[in-house]
């Protein structure tokens, strides 16, 4: 659970607040250490016993938040209500518990007052920000839920375990000198020997190395070279205690081209999933842009149908103007066939017209509809691209990094002897069974 909590006074607006009826329902589920019975009351209750200690935010408000569409039980919400208490040092202190259910997810809200009664005194919260992340993280690996990256220890910050996403957002940000700087002494705090010294540093991105000049250097994914001693703040003769086997280290060099690699391969990772990625968008966009087509069509059809229908209707309602017989010969003679004859004409000019531009409209819209779906993928596209452009600079620069290594260089001799063989071996023909046994 993601939990969210801070210390506050205003015991009448934050009784308001979680009663608000905008959340679609709300239950109080438990009232502990009050007298009274109701939520305004008991807040009340703790600001009166405030005003005997110089304590302005008396309570101490937190929000348990599940990951989006898990189920979590009444149970489970009290267990972690009981986790973050003992973390805070809040264990029997009053404390009201109260539910909320909006937009079909449910989530609990805690609040604690501060004052302990018998001493007339706060309770202090230290770090308690930092006491709430540790809980959140225990309770997403109780549940078995993904841990969310801003839950992740630093030990989670190897470049190889990377996602694309925050592959591009560590080359964006980049690295501060002081989390370089942080993150190797946490590594040298949290390992005793040479080995675990390695496996830390490797877990946050860096390996330790053999210096050129019989030191010990750290070297980090884009294969910058750091001294150990410098870097971290670490006296030599405390390295020196530690690192027992120096001379088992990689060099520089080898350490290097391990790192390349291993960069080469994730980076060649990110490539295929890329390309897989656009080619997919592609195969989506075209069968959208068809379905799209496919109703446009549809919608068109429709229209002139109903125009015809309609056309008809009213031809024939212009040629029901013209009488027949005996009317229809002195309409002739005073003029009045005429007359209707050309209003007839305008009218159906007019409904062309209009037919036309109910049409055009028509197709306005479509164009519209198919140019924002171009759009859209258009900007997908040119994403895409820039991460390929991307991806495609790490890759030189890793294989840049990486140095082929030196192949002994032949002799004269070795030379003389391999041009013999093949002179011999030309002379002799293609080799036969025979001639191999």
């Amino acid at each position: 659970m993601i939990l969210h909590g801070n210390q506050r006074g205003g015991a009448r607006d934050l009784a308001v607040h979680l009663m608000k009826p905008e959340n679609e329902h709300i239950e109080v589920h438990s009232l502990r250490g009050f007298a009274c019975e109701d939520l305004m009351g008991a807040f009340l209750e703790s600001e009166a016993l405030s005003e005997g200690t110089r304590c302005r935010q008396h309570l101490f408000s937190m929000s348990f938040n599940p990951p989006p569409g898990r189920e979590v039980s009444t149970e489970d919400f009290e267990r972690a209500v009981a986790q973050a208490e003992e973390a805070l040092g809040l264990s029997g202190q009053p404390r009201a518990l109260i539910f909320h259910e909006k937009e079909a997810r449910r989530h609990l809200h805690a609040v604690w007052s501060r004052i302990d009664g018998e001493n007339m005194k706060a309770i202090q919260l230290s770090h308690s920000k930092m006491k709430m992340r540790e809980v959140s993280r225990e309770l997403f690996i109780e549940h078995g839920w993904t841990l969310p990256r801003g839950l992740a220890n630093s030990q989670e910050r190897d470049p190889r375990n990377f996602t694309l996403e925050e592959w591009q957002q560590a080359k964006r940000k980049g690295r501060d000198p002081r989390e370089i700087k942080t993150a190797i002494q946490d590594a040298w705090a949290t390992s005793d020997t040479q080995a675990t010294l390695a496996h830390a540093l490797e877990a946050r991105g860096f390996r330790l190395a053999r210096g050129d000049r019989k030191g010990v250097v750290v070297i980090d994914q884009d294969g910058e070279v750091r001294s150990l001693a410098r870097s971290a703040g670490i006296k030599a003769r405390d390295i020196r205690a530690r690192l027992k086997e120096t001379e088992a280290l990689s060099s520089v060099e080898q350490t290097r081209n391990r790192i390349a690699e291993e960069m080469l391969g994730k980076v060649g990772e990110f490539r295929r999933a890329e390309i897989g990625k656009a080619r997919l968008r592609k195969a989506t966009f075209d069968r959208q842009r068809m379905s799209l087509v496919e109703r446009q069509s549809t919608a068109r059809e429709s229209l002139r149908s109903d125009q015809e229908i309609r056309s008809v209707a009213e031809a024939k309602a212009r040629q029901e103007r013209y009488r027949e017989g005996l009317r229809g010969l002195w309409d002739k003679m005073r003029g009045e066939h005429a007359r209707i004859k050309a209003q007839n004409e305008r009218e159906t000019y007019e409904a062309y017209k209009r037919d036309q531009a109910e049409r055009d409209r028509l197709v306005q819209r479509h164009l519209d509809q198919r140019r924002e779906l171009s759009v859209r993928y258009e900007q997908m596209r040119e994403t895409s691209r820039e991460t390929r452009s991307s991806l495609r600079e790490d890759w030189r620069k890793y294989q840049e990094m990486r140095k082929p290594q030196p192949q002994p260089e032949p002799n004269a001799e070795t030379t003389i002897q391999v041009r013999l063989d093949w002179l011999r071996r030309d002379e002799r023909g293609p080799p036969t069974p025979d001639r191999e046994r």
